[in-house]
């Protein structure tokens, strides 16, 4: 059943929920993923993304996206100018694959020491955005819950310590996914919660046994 919000769309700078709202909320996340302005991001672009991007604003928003901005900031008419004007270099790719979505991007981000991270998204209409893949790993993170993704190792044990430490803290997990490469490789937990996650219990889940990497997100 759809909701007013589908019908009538996300409070954003236009044209387009899915081209331009989804794409500035695309960017954001991946902005949240990298933890910052990439210095150069190479952005390639799938299905109707790839034919439109320019008509719709999808360019724009994208960058706005990446440089922290909301999908109703009125700095992304002007994203790609104050993109450059912020040292940030970036390339569009259209790619000619077929994808199993029509408005995907792929974001290839790396910093000015060369760190270089890949986050795969979708925007899936009305605002909504999906992202699906970090560095390779398959995921599902869609920015509306506070939302906590630990990178581990896939052994037994891991997911009940990280659990164990938002329970003892009064954290409600209102969802969890697990994803994996393949058995005892690497493996994602995607956490929602009711509520955030403050610093002190990220510091104690990343001192759980078997955890990489851990990032968290408020609600976009």
């Amino acid at each position: 059943m759809n909701t007013i919000f589908d019908i009538i769309g996300p409070i954003m700078i236009g044209p387009s929920s899915s081209h331009t709202a989804g794409a500035a909320r695309l960017g954001k996340m991946a902005h949240c993923i990298f933890r910052g302005v990439p210095s150069r991001v190479e952005l390639t672009l799938y299905g109707s993304f790839a034919k439109t991007y320019k008509g719709h604003g999808t360019d724009k928003a994208l960058l706005a996206g990446l440089l922290g901005f909301q999908e109703d900031d009125a700095r992304i008419r002007v994203a790609d100018e104050l993109a450059k004007r912020d040292n940030m270099d970036y390339e569009f790719i259209e790619s000619p694959l077929e994808v199993d979505h029509p408005n995907v991007v792929k974001f290839d981000m790396y910093d000015t020491g060369h760190r270089h991270m890949t986050v795969v998204g979708r925007s899936l209409g009305g605002g909504r955005i999906m992202i699906t893949q970090v560095d390779g790993v398959d995921m599902e993170i869609t920015g509306d819950e506070f939302t906590v993704v630990v990178f581990h190792e896939d052994r037994p044990g891991v997911i009940s310590l990280v659990t164990q430490v938002l329970g003892e803290s009064n954290i409600n997990i209102a969802g969890m996914r697990v994803f994996r490469k393949a058995k005892h490789k690497d493996a994602v937990m995607v956490i929602s919660t009711d509520s955030i996650v403050d610093a002190e219990l990220v510091d104690n889940m990343r001192k759980c046994p078997g955890v990489r990497d851990l990032m968290t997100f408020d609600v976009l």
